[in-house]
C-alpha cells in the first residue's frame, strides 16, 4: 500500500493592494522552495442591513451579491496575474469567499501549513505598521503566519 502525500498548503490573503501582491509573490517563492501549493484567498462582503440600503435596492440585493462575488473573482484573477503571471511554476488556486477578510483568512488558516499576508491592505492609515486584518490574522490564525512588507514603495 503506497502512502499518499499531500503537498503543504500556503494560504495567501489577497485584496489587490501592492502589499498583497508582494505577499503573493513571497508565498509563491516559498511554495517553489518547499514543494507546496498556494491558495490565493480573497474575501468579499455584502451588507444586508436594511438601514444601509434603500428599500428598492433590497429587491436586487441577491443580484448585486452575485455581482459583488463576480467582481471579487475578476479582481483576484487580475491580481494573481499581475503579481505572479499566468504560469508561476507552482499550483496557485484562487479562492473567493464571502465574509470579513480577517475571518475568512483565519478560517482558511485551519487547513494551511502557512498563512501569508501583507502588512496592510487598502484600508486604514498609510502610516500604520500593521493593518487590522493582518493583526487579526496574526492573533487568531491556526497556522504559522508570515507578514510580508511591501518593498517597492520607498515612502512607506
Amino acid at each position: 500500500m503506497s502512502e499518499h502525500t499531500i503537498e503543504p498548503l500556503i494560504v495567501v490573503g489577497v485584496d489587490g493592494s501592492d502589499h498583497s501582491k508582494e505577499a503573493l509573490r513571497w508565498g509563491v517563492a516559498q511554495a517553489a522552495a518547499t514543494g507546496a501549493r498556494v491558495h490565493a484567498v480573497m474575501a468579499w462582503e455584502w451588507n444586508r442591513n436594511p438601514f444601509a440600503i434603500n428599500p428598492m435596492a433590497a429587491e436586487t440585493a441577491d443580484d448585486e451579491a452575485v455581482t459583488a462575488e463576480e467582481a471579487a473573482r475578476r479582481k483576484l484573477a487580475d491580481t494573481v496575474a499581475a503579481a505572479v503571471g499566468t504560469s508561476p511554476g507552482v499550483p496557485v488556486f484562487r479562492r473567493v469567499e464571502q465574509g470579513s477578510p480577517a475571518q475568512v483568512l483565519v478560517d482558511a488558516s485551519k487547513e494551511a501549513d502557512l498563512t501569508v499576508v501583507g502588512t496592510r491592505g487598502y484600508g486604514g492609515f498609510k502610516g500604520a505598521l500593521l493593518g487590522s486584518v493582518s493583526q487579526q490574522v496574526v492573533q487568531y490564525s491556526a497556522s504559522t503566519v508570515v507578514i510580508v512588507r511591501e518593498g517597492a514603495d520607498e515612502n512607506d
